[in-house]
């Protein structure tokens, strides 16, 4: 199978899923650096045969039509400025009847936009991470839709964990992991970053840059002890064998 990673980063699920799969896997990226990264990532782990990138922009993908033959985006299109853009794209480069795997960063129904506080921490994430405006669940779903998907299956998977999917950023859950999150490992942090950048180690900007990460990592954490964000809303699509094809799958 020909499968699309849509927002790949450097590679790292791309290479998990070509190595259980056997599966032809491109990644799409629009960064340089990142795409040069991944390279030798495959090359490392012996895949450079079956697994590939190309540089581009996921809301108008060098690609042509009917080319994929699966694609998936994981916690990639949340930066996309219009949901139903993204998706039709990827509707566009898939083969009829087949499916696309999304993990998306949403709202939750627990979301109240006329509370100063949600909106507050809906703000923290948008800005910690570089975000446009956070959908919500329920226009997540729309947007596929929208786009054309045939929406198989929509679920919150972060409510069956066994623990908070924002665990690893609780400053109460004492462990190796956490410590940076923390009062104290906050304060190491920040002083180290301060001290590499004055000494020229770290790049101009690194403690700016290591203070938007740290509101992003506080408004996740705030977002996920209220309910009101999950970082793991995973919706499955099917495009349609035809185009005149209808939900319940008669045609």
């Amino acid at each position: 199978m020909k499968v699309l990673d849509v927002g790949c980063g450097i590679g790292g699920p791309l290479i998990e899923i070509a190595r259980f799969s056997s599966t032809l896997i491109t990644g799409l990226n629009n960064n340089d650096y990142q795409i040069s990264r991944g390279k030798e990532l495959i090359f490392s782990a012996g895949l450079s045969e079956q697994c590939c990138f190309l540089k581009g922009d996921f809301m108008n993908m060098p690609i042509a039509d009917n080319t994929f033959e699966a694609a998936y985006a994981l916690q990639a299109t949340p930066h996309a400025p219009d949901a139903q853009g993204v998706y039709s794209e990827i509707y566009r480069v898939l083969k009829p009847g087949k499916y696309f795997a999304l993990d998306e960063w949403c709202l939750t129904d627990w979301f109240d936009p006329s509370n100063a506080r949600h909106l507050a921490i809906k703000a923290e994430i948008e800005l910690g991470d570089g975000l446009p405006d956070i959908r919500t669940t329920r226009q997540c779903v729309q947007a596929m839709n929208d786009a054309g998907f045939e929406v198989i299956f929509a679920k919150d998977l972060a409510e069956d964990f066994p623990c908070p999917w924002y665990r690893m950023m609780d400053p109460n859950k004492l462990s190796l992991t956490s410590f940076q999150c923390t009062r104290p490992g906050r304060i190491m942090t920040r002083a180290i970053v301060n001290i590499l950048e004055f000494l020229h180690i770290a790049p101009a900007g690194s403690v700016e840059i290591y203070n938007f990460l740290q509101s992003a990592s506080e408004g996740l954490l705030k977002g996920g002890r209220e309910g009101i964000f999950t970082a793991n809303f995973f919706v499955l699509g099917r495009k349609p064998l035809k185009e005149t094809e209808i939900v319940n799958g008669s045609l």
